[in-house]
This record gives structure tokens, sequence and C-alpha cells, in this order.
């Protein structure tokens, strides 16, 4: 290899791939921790380095030129192999100490995670704990996080996965909006309730229809990505919101609803890791407690 021929900074690149693929200097900023100006800069020197122009502005965005659009392919190259080399060198750490990233959503940061979180605090106090609370799907083979609670189980070869159980997901109320209810024979009865929803495309009316729920828009007056206000509206009265069995049981002040028809969902809960970070001891730990600590609570379904 002639090593005299690469003339540019790893870092640069890094701040070309970002940006690439951010779409914008402040998005990629925000993504690598940098101020929008420097990230800018990095971007130009990149340029300079190279005698390319990589980016035109349109409007208030950035679009690849040819150039731009030929480099990054090889620089993404570079980012994965950036990856790999950071997950291997991860997976042979031997120490307890260093930081675990964990992804997951709202409702089981919020009522799942806390006990074993605050068990790993005290028996592992070196190691630092990172917990990403969001609706999207981090991707651990990009090193977005290191282990994952996910309702379905990941098709890569190289991401381990554990299934703790499958939750029954109720539609939950106060008994105070479900009284006018009764006690109905049919689903069909059911026309006039009100959902709590969790985007405007109401994609769960459809699996809802599947099971002959006679329900369309109008029964969704309400939607919020928020898990954590569709909890405090459903204790308002204001309708009825999908919960999983191992949370909803839990508030003294739900009740599920119409349980005479059974659960209108029923998902897996898996836990995932990246194979190779799993070799590393502080990772190990982490995912042991997590799975240990949650399988438990499949007796109490």
């Amino acid at each position: 290899m002639d090593w005299t021929a690469i003339k540019f900074d790893w870092n640069r690149a890094r701040a070309f791939l970002v940006t690439a693929e951010q779409g914008s200097f402040s998005a990629g900023a925000r993504a690598l921790g940098l101020t929008q100006p420097t990230l800018g800069r990095q971007v130009a020197a990149l340029e300079q380095e190279l005698g390319v122009t990589l980016f035109e502005r349109v409007g208030q965005g950035l679009v690849l030129t040819e150039s731009g659009r030929a480099m990054v392919r090889h620089v993404r190259a570079m980012g994965d192999a950036a990856t790999q080399l950071s997950m291997a060198a991860s997976g042979q750490a031997s120490t307890l100490e260093g930081t675990v990233s964990i992804t997951t959503s709202e409702l089981e940061a919020v009522f799942l995670l806390p006990p074993v979180l605050t068990q790993l605090r005290q028996q592992y106090p070196g190691i630092h704990l990172d917990i990403q609370v969001t609706h999207e799907v981090a991707n651990l083979t990009r090193r977005e996080a290191d282990i994952a609670l996910r309702s379905f189980r990941p098709k890569q070869p190289d991401l381990i996965a554990r299934k703790l159980y499958d939750d029954p997901i109720w539609l939950y109320g106060t008994p105070e909006y479900l009284a006018p209810f009764g006690n109905p024979t049919s689903i069909e009865e059911l026309t006039s309730i009100q959902l709590i929803g969790f985007d405007r495309e109401h994609q769960l009316l459809s699996v809802l229809g599947e099971q002959g729920w006679p329900l369309d828009t109008s029964n969704i007056r309400l939607t919020t990505l928020s898990l954590s206000l569709q909890w405090e509206l459903v204790k308002r009265h204001q309708g009825l919101a999908f919960i999983p069995q191992t949370v909803g049981d839990r508030e003294p002040l739900f009740r599920r609803a119409f349980e005479q028809f059974g659960p209108p969902l029923v998902l897996p809960l898996w836990l995932v890791c990246h194979r190779e970070l799993h070799t590393s001891q502080r990772i190990r730990v982490v995912f042991d407690a997590i799975a240990e600590a949650l399988s438990a609570k499949e007796s109490g379904l």
C-alpha cells in the first residue's frame, strides 16, 4: 500500500459522511456533538484536500454533487470498517467500567427498567448506563446502541436476540370512561369508543379492522407519540390507549377494556445485542441482568 497517497483526515471524512446522511450541517453537527461552524470547516477542509466540491446548497439544504455521490460510497465503507473495529475492540474489554447504551421505548424505560437499573448501579458502580428513549429502531450494527429492547426479532445474522416473553396489548381505560359501554356481547357494539392514537396514519385501525372492530378515523380524536401523555389522558377519562399488560395492570386507576373479546394484540419483547459486543464483560452483565429481571415478569402475565 502506498501510504503517501492517502492525503486526507479521517475525522474530516467522517464529517462529510454524517453531513451527507443527515442532509444538513446543523443535523450533522448534532449527530457528532459538534458546532455547525466546526463541522462546516471540516467538510470544507476535506474538499480542499481532495480538490473536489462535495455539496451544493439548494434552498436550506445540501445536495451531493456528482463527485460527492461517488465519494460517499467509499467513505461509508470506511465508516462501516471503523465501526467494526470499534466493536471488536469493545468486545475484548474485560473491565466492568465504561458506558453501556440501551435503547428502549418510553413505557419500558419508565415502568420496566428502573428496578434492574438500580440493581446494576449498586452492583457495578463503574458502569455508566446511557438509556436512549426513542420510537426509532437503533441500528446496532452501526453502534447506535449496545443493547435494544424490541417488539420484533432482528433478522441480521450478527445480532444476538433473546425472547423475554409475549405481552398481551390491551385497550385500557378508567372505570368512569368504560361505564357507559356496559358489558357488550359483540365488538359491533363498540362504534362510539374513542382511542388515543400514536400517529395520524392510524395504523392500529387496520389491525383492529382485521379483527372485526367497526372503527374509523372518527374514533381517534387524539394522537401523540408520547406514551406518558397517553397515560395521563387515559387517567383523565379521555379515551382508551393500547398498553402492554405488564405495564397497564400496575395502574390501579386502569381497567382492561372489553376483556371478553381478548387482547387486540400480542407482541413479543426481545432483548438484542451485537454479537461482538456481547463478548464484552460490562455489556454482557447488563444484558444478562435485564434478561433475568424482565424474563421473571413472564410468570405475572
